[in-house]
């Protein structure tokens, strides 16, 4: 059942004591698609009516909490990740960290499975665009198509932020008028200039997001789980996949080169840069986001057919 906020939000007991939330949009009985977030983004982050309109242009969609965000189970350990780490992490030295994107993965999988879904098409975006990399590269078998937005390889020296952006990541003002300014702040700072967001939607879509439940420590280990990420170039460089790469030019959070390294590493990649793009997911873009989408899967099909 849909309501005008979405649809009725489920809860996925997965191996290793994890519990994820997610929702469905559309016909079960359509290409699967799976929506995942990046750092600290509870699915609401994916817009109803995006979601609405790829169910139209013929997708079950999928999204749903990454593990220690919104609904979803929290780090068990409750640990913090102090800002000194985090820096530590930044420059490249060894940093241990709580989970790994990896373990973001193998949750994406498990949702799969318990959705009873043998193979998704998946759109990544930022954290999220790493996670569904390393998900098509640990279970090939589950992934019949990837579309990586804004995000990056893991390999130093590409799809880098600035560096002034790294102490804002981490949630300081207390109280939900605290995180509002954040995200408004945020938005100007690493969203996408040709394509502003009205700042009515920007302090709704925190308060949503609020109410579903922030917590700066969770953010800080997600963040700490992308600083030690692995360079995936070479594992990137044996995916079978139709897999596409889309990357704004003006964006702060993740460096273009990611995009561009991303696109390079993944053979017969379709990479569409955008001038005016930031990190964010406008509306004014999302016919083209969607029919890159529907293009990188009908790929996959074409591919089944052929074979």
């Amino acid at each position: 059942m849909t309501t005008a906020a979405g649809p009725t939000e489920s809860t996925a007991f997965l191996p290793g004591g994890v519990e994820l939330a997610y929702d469905t949009f559309g016909d079960p009985g359509a290409d699967p698609l799976l929506l995942i977030m990046g750092l600290g983004g509870p699915l609401t982050w994916w817009d109803v009516r995006l979601c609405e309109q790829l169910t139209q242009a013929g997708f079950y969609v999928i999204r749903y909490d990454n593990r220690d965000i919104g609904r979803s189970s929290p780090h068990p350990s409750d640990e913090r990740i102090t800002l000194a780490r985090l820096a530590r992490a930044f420059v490249g030295l060894p940093t241990p960290s709580p989970y790994a994107l990896t373990d973001l993965a193998d949750d994406a999988a498990a949702l799969l499975t318990h959705l009873g879904i043998e193979s998704a098409h998946v759109w990544g975006v930022s954290m999220g665009g790493m996670i569904a990399q390393t998900l098509a590269i640990r279970h090939p078998e589950r992934v019949r198509s990837v579309c990586s937005t804004m995000s990056t390889t893991g390999r130093r020296g590409v799809g880098f932020q600035h560096p002034t952006l790294l102490p804002a990541l981490v949630i300081k003002k207390p109280g939900l008028e605290g995180y509002i300014e954040r995200q408004i702040k945020g938005g100007l700072q690493i969203g996408s200039p040709a394509y502003p967001e009205p700042e009515h939607e920007v302090r709704q879509r925190a308060i949503d997001t609020w109410n579903r439940g922030v917590d700066a420590a969770a953010v800080a280990r997600q963040m700490l789980a992308i600083l030690t990420q692995p360079d995936r170039t070479e594992d990137l460089g044996r995916l079978k996949v139709p897999f596409s790469v889309i990357h704004g030019l003006t964006d702060k959070m993740v460096h273009v080169s990611g995009g561009r390294a991303t696109a390079a590493a993944v053979p017969g990649s379709e990479l569409t840069l955008i001038k005016g793009m930031g990190h964010d997911l406008p509306q004014g873009l999302w016919p083209t986001f969607i029919k890159i989408v529907r293009r990188t899967a009908d790929r996959a099909a074409d591919r089944t057919v052929t074979a």
